[in-house]
């Protein structure tokens, strides 16, 4: 393991054409290799994010355009990349899944979207993924040679003990491709992202869409960095972008000394365990 590497968001805009959407992300990874070791893509990016149009765009592992031409860019790149998420087919379900690339181009991780995003908020937004989509049932850490890197998914973020358990796996980076819109966005984007680094005094990154104000849902957009401190390392702003950040794992261990939350649980008062 390393004690720091540079990763880079790329925070593009999604369109209805898959295609194009797919050679944005190989242009966009392209461009992000050459200053950093993790390229992270946002969620849902080769594809609206639409609960109809998902059975649509959903591809299956081993006859799958979207994830051949990521397989590619990593090996041709070199970088290790996790690809956001897009639908997948599997089993007669459509998942809304998370690939981990190597620079090999080999998958190393899946994560399938554990919290499917239901809700109404009366006179702002309402959407319900389980109209088309399965929930995943796997919590996913990766072991690679930059970190443990801990994957969830947009809603799934708003679930503290998800996220614990990941760190309590050895997480030291928490990816989160996400999409969150402009009612949840301004509200909750930061300040969760903020506090589960604090909680776990983890790294997080979260990939957002570009916001598009014409697409039926708009996203929030502002992809993030943050250190296990809270501090924002870097926040990209609405449009179509790149940003870059190093990781240094030295803080981890640094703060967990510090202030040793994970050290002080009352593990005889209460437990945080797997099914």
């Amino acid at each position: 393991m390393k004690d720091d590497f540079r990763v880079a968001l790329c925070q593009m805009r999604v369109v209805a054409d898959k295609s194009e959407n797919i050679a944005r992300a190989i242009s966009m990874i392209h461009d992000a290799s050459t200053n950093s070791d993790l390229v992270i893509l946002p969620e849902m990016w080769n594809c609206p994010y639409q609960t109809s149009l998902f059975p649509e765009y959903a591809e299956e592992r081993g006859n799958s355009p979207t994830l051949d031409a990521i397989s590619k860019a990593a090996k041709d790149d070199g970088v290790y990349i996790v690809a956001g998420s897009i639908p997948e087919k599997h089993g007669g379900n459509i998942y809304n899944s998370c690939f981990i690339f190597n620079p090999q181009g080999e998958i190393i991780g899946t994560h399938r979207k554990v919290h499917l995003f239901d809700i109404d908020v009366p006179g702002e937004i309402s959407f319900k993924e389980s109209e088309t989509l399965t929930a995943g049932n796997q919590i996913t850490v990766v072991n690679t040679p930059l970190c443990k890197i801990g994957i969830c998914i947009c809603y799934d973020m708003r679930f503290p003990e998800l996220l614990r358990l990941m760190s309590l796996e050895g997480a030291d980076l928490i990816v989160v491709p996400g999409a969150f819109n402009l009612t949840t966005g301004p509200a909750h984007w930061k300040p969760l992202i903020q506090v589960r680094a604090v909680d776990n005094q983890v790294f997080m990154a979260a990939a957002s869409p570009a916001r598009d104000p014409d697409a039926t849902y708009v996203a929030y957009g502002h992809s993030m960095v943050c250190d296990p401190w809270g501090t924002v390392l870097k926040e990209a702003g609405t449009g179509e972008e790149i940003i870059y950040t190093t990781i240094n794992l030295e803080m981890i261990p640094k703060i967990r000394q510090e202030l040793p939350l994970l050290l002080n649980r009352r593990t005889d008062l209460y437990q945080l365990r797997k099914k």
